[in-house]
């Protein structure tokens, strides 16, 4: 194909891309978002098809010496593999599933980036390519094993949180320091090398191979439940960052440009959630709250105050103005098409409801928004924190679904508290608190929650989307 056309179809490809990420910031919008992305995902796979020479031919007689059997085959698998999962998949498992994505993304940069050192080695090319690979191969191989150990951490496998690295972030300047050795002794040295080093650039791709790999499961073992939104977030940026390295190291334009907006992207929304966590990108990476646990006071234990949902709903009857604080909860017992219809019943009944959305409520950015959006929420309902603190002091009932952290008051009272700090949507200022929860357990961070106890707060326990869905019913039986 012409070397025009092949630059005009990645103009083009590209362009959708930056189209549809703006679509993707738009609840209304981002079904169509999406569906630019893919055109023009597939306008650059078809083009690098036809740009790069593959192995073999159609005309091949050898069907396992054809290169586009191969990808025809890879195609066909990831697609049936993709299909079955995107089916199969529950929303409570949405957070993994993002994080192994993450992974899977970086994996693939790593994979590129080996391919490319193994075609290329008798020239590797100058030093800025041999670089950009190496920085592929650290980028790549961080993002992977870090995001499967985020899927492990997110999926409750014990393994992940059993494991302790003692000076941690020791080991992990130690293994960074080791791996930029590897990048550097693959990128500048050769056959007549000063240290007499036979096949110093394949000793320099192992090592750099192998010390990102542990790194990021170094990195982000230590991280505890608390930050897992926000790694996630992290962890996708560096897949986005290993895929713009790669497009460097291949010469390949919209590589290039795609990896950069995922990595920007990735990036910017990871700084946005550190902020709404107060908390800077350095402490998430080298301190991390999530794991550790307030110790108990001293003094006498306060037990949470329960009601039914009959007396429940003698409240909400009266109320007019009403606040719903969507948590990681609400998604396990799939209540929000629940509480969706008890939104409806308010409305009719002449109150006011708006949703209360933290931008770390759930385990992945957006857990929340995807949720309600999946149950017809109107976007104009949901609020951020910001919003609606000013005014809870005038809210008749905020309604708390399986959310712990991000309305614990000890992020504003207690300076002892890991969480202190953090801005939280602020329940507890509403005139009463209904606490939806399955039991008296704490919140992914571990940190006790005195919200539970207040005075003007009453749990009511069980499984969420049935006490929501009794709610309805007490409005029906009117």
């Amino acid at each position: 194909m012409n070397d025009t056309i092949i630059k005009i179809l990645y103009m083009v490809s590209c362009i959708f891309f930056i189209r549809g990420i703006k679509l993707l910031g738009k609840t209304a919008t981002a079904r169509k978002g999406n569906l630019y992305s893919s055109i023009g995902m597939l306008i650059a796979c078809v083009t690098v098809l036809c740009e790069k020479e593959v192995l073999g031919s159609w005309n091949s007689t050898d069907l396992l010496a054809n290169g586009y059997v191969w990808i025809a085959a890879a195609i066909i698998i990831g697609t049936v593999i993709g299909a079955i999962w995107s089916k199969k998949v529950q929303m409570t498992g949405m957070p993994e599933l993002v994080a192994l994505f993450n992974g899977f993304g970086g994996l693939s940069s790593l994979l590129v980036a080996l391919t490319q050192y193994i075609t290329s080695m008798d020239s590797k090319g100058d030093t800025f390519t041999c670089v950009s690979l190496g920085l592929t191969i650290a980028i790549g191989a961080v993002a992977f094993t870090g995001s499967v150990v985020a899927w492990g951490k997110l999926s409750g496998k014990k393994i992940f949180n059993k494991i302790k690295i003692p000076a941690k972030n020791a080991v992990n300047a130690v293994l960074c320091v080791v791996g930029v050795v590897g990048i550097v002794a693959y990128a500048c040295f050769g056959a007549d090398n000063p240290f007499g080093i036979e096949k110093i650039e394949l000793y320099g791709i192992i090592l750099a191979t192998a010390a990102f790999l542990i790194l990021g499961k170094t990195l982000v073992l230590p991280i505890g439940g608390g930050d897992m939104p926000v790694i996630i977030s992290f962890l996708n940026a560096l897949s986005g960052l290993a895929a713009a390295f790669a497009g460097f190291a291949i010469n390949n334009t919209v590589l290039v440009v795609s990896g950069c907006l995922v990595g920007a992207s990735g990036l910017i929304l990871t700084l946005i959630m550190c902020k709404a966590m107060n908390r800077t990108f350095a402490s998430l990476l080298f301190k991390s709250f999530g794991g550790s646990k307030k110790k108990a006071g001293t003094g006498p234990v306060k037990e949470p105050k329960a009601i039914s949902v009959e007396d429940a709903y003698m409240i909400l009857e009266a109320a007019k103005n009403v606040v719903i604080v969507p948590g990681y909860g609400m998604a396990v017992a799939q209540a929000q098409h629940a509480v969706k219809e008890l939104c409806d019943k308010l409305e009719n009944n002449g109150a006011e409801v708006n949703f209360a959305i933290h931008p770390v409520a759930g385990r992945m950015p957006g857990h929340m928004n995807v949720l309600l959006a999946e149950a017809n929420v109107p976007y104009e309902q949901l609020k951020t924190s910001d919003e609606l603190n000013p005014q809870m002091s005038n809210v008749d009932v905020a309604i708390v679904i399986g959310a712990n952290d991000v309305v614990n008051p000890d992020a504003i009272n207690d300076k002892s508290s890991p969480l202190y700090g953090m801005p939280i949507v602020n329940a507890h200022e509403a005139r009463t608190v209904f606490v939806l929860k399955r039991g008296k357990g704490t919140g992914f961070s571990g940190v006790e929650n005195p919200l539970f106890t207040n005075d003007n707060t009453v749990m009511i326990y069980g499984d969420a989307k049935q006490t929501v869905s009794q709610m309805v019913s007490e409005f029906d039986s009117e």
